[in-house]
């Protein structure tokens, strides 16, 4: 719903804000009149220019701290210093991810402890702390970004894809147990995307920027602020009968 004079403007909480689709999300957000806790890893530029951004694009206020999502608690004491400065959490965005590509059988248990922490563990135990808020205000959404590597096989992907697949798989059973508490819960599922990490990640690799394109039956690499928008929706849209859907934003990629 939107604020009125005595519902203030909804807040949302961001992970991975500093860059890419985080930034973008936060930018959309902000544009509808969201309160804003920014949260990344060692970014804290970044971070600041990206709310001083959303205060331009009309945030009544919005406010960033680094947090290393990877080490134990840290997902608790975003949740808690968000809750301090705001008194409440409407949207939980859990967004904050990294990749470890190699072949299967070159993976150490540091690549999986550390990519599970960040992309899974993070994202989980955010979610478990925001609970008791949105619980009492009787209603919230948590949305996670997942990926189309949660969907389908790519070389190099075995460990990304994993956390990305529980991902997905986490939104349909906090969907099925929180619905009745009036907590909204889905994912998001970026297919090829143009953000800054990806181009320079193909662009290492000889002819993977094309060859990628050209899975893709839209003929081209999705923009940051496409998947923002798909965010957007299922943080604003009015209805809450949406409960426990992957939304996919991958131009066709995985319909083949």
């Amino acid at each position: 719903m939107p604020a009125t004079a005595s519902s203030p403007a909804r807040v949302a909480l961001i992970t991975g804000a500093s860059r890419g689709i985080g930034r973008e999300a936060a930018w959309i957000l902000a544009e509808r009149g969201f309160r804003l806790f920014l949260a990344a890893e060692g970014t804290e530029p970044e971070l600041a220019e990206c709310a001083a951004e959303c205060r331009r694009r009309g945030a009544p206020d919005a406010a960033q701290a680094v947090f290393d999502l990877g080490a134990p608690g840290q997902a608790e004491a975003m949740v808690a210093a968000a809750l301090a400065r705001f008194g409440r959490i409407d949207v939980l965005l859990n967004n904050a991810g990294i990749r470890c590509r190699k072949a299967f059988g070159a993976y150490t248990r540091a690549d999986f402890a550390n990519v599970v922490a960040v992309n899974l563990e993070a994202a989980f135990f955010a979610s478990q702390a925001v609970l008791p808020a949105m619980r009492a205000q009787g209603s919230g959404r948590i949305i996670h970004v997942a990926s189309q590597m949660g969907s389908v096989a790519a070389e190099e992907n075995a460990l990304y894809g994993l956390t990305k697949a529980a991902l997905i798989h986490l939104t349909r059973n906090m969907a099925f147990e929180l619905a009745k508490e009036g907590i909204q819960v889905n994912s998001v599922s970026p297919g090829p995307i143009a953000t800054q990490f990806n181009l320079d990640t193909w662009g290492r690799m000889p002819g993977k920027l094309e060859t990628m394109v050209g899975r893709v039956p839209a003929g081209r690499m999705g923009e940051a602020r496409e998947v923002a928008e798909a965010i957007a929706f299922l943080a604003t849209a009015e209805g809450s009968y949406i409960q426990g859907h992957d939304l996919v934003v991958d131009g066709g990629y995985i319909i083949h």
